[in-house]
């Protein structure tokens, strides 16, 4: 896949929504039956939609904004400095990017910081590059995988593909056995 530069004219906070393949690749990978997730960029609640048709006890959702659907707290996860008590096992989101990925790296750590149990964050597929991330990858033992999306998204959920691969990126839970990270593929029809 050819990546070319989007004519999308970005909008602050714009609904960038999580087709529900990409959150049942994640669900294959890492079953999610039985556990608990707060998911801090809620959206529409796409994420959370599917986490639940795919067997996840709950989802707390959150986000900056309210789109269609109400959340359970209103929270700007980059910039509120308040403790948030979601009683979830772990986070998965499809967090903003800002630029240069900026906004997407502090919302890892931070996700990172407020969970011990896994975090899955939707990114770009080159995410992980970049000697300013080791934190996160090289030299985080918590680093447990990269799935390769092998479909394009649309986040206007039209059909169009959009200009972009992305991968998810996950972290294990602090009390999980570490083992060196993996590269997983997984794509609409599979």
């Amino acid at each position: 896949m050819t990546v070319v530069a989007s004519k999308y004219a970005r909008i602050a906070n714009d609904l960038y929504q999580t087709e529900p393949w990409a959150t049942r690749v994640y669900a294959r990978h890492f079953p999610v039956a039985g556990r608990s997730f707060w998911e801090p960029a809620a959206g529409n609640h796409l994420i959370a939609d599917t986490l639940l048709d795919e067997g996840a006890a709950s989802v707390f959702t959150s986000d900056i904004a309210v789109y269609d659907r109400p959340h359970h707290l209103i929270f700007d996860f980059l910039n509120d400095p308040r403790t948030v008590d979601c009683q979830a096992d772990d986070i998965m989101t499809n967090p903003p990017y800002g630029a240069g990925n900026r906004d997407a790296v502090q919302f890892a750590r931070l996700a990172l910081a407020r969970c011990t149990g896994r975090v899955a964050l939707l990114l770009t597929a080159k995410f992980d590059f970049g000697n300013t991330r080791f934190d996160l990858f090289r030299d985080n033992p918590r680093f447990a995988a990269k799935i390769a999306l092998t479909d394009r998204l649309s986040w206007t959920l039209d059909g169009k593909t959009g200009t972009e691969d992305h991968a998810i990126y996950v972290w294990r839970g602090i009390d999980e056995p570490t083992a060196p990270p993996v590269l997983l593929y997984g794509g609409k029809n599979e």
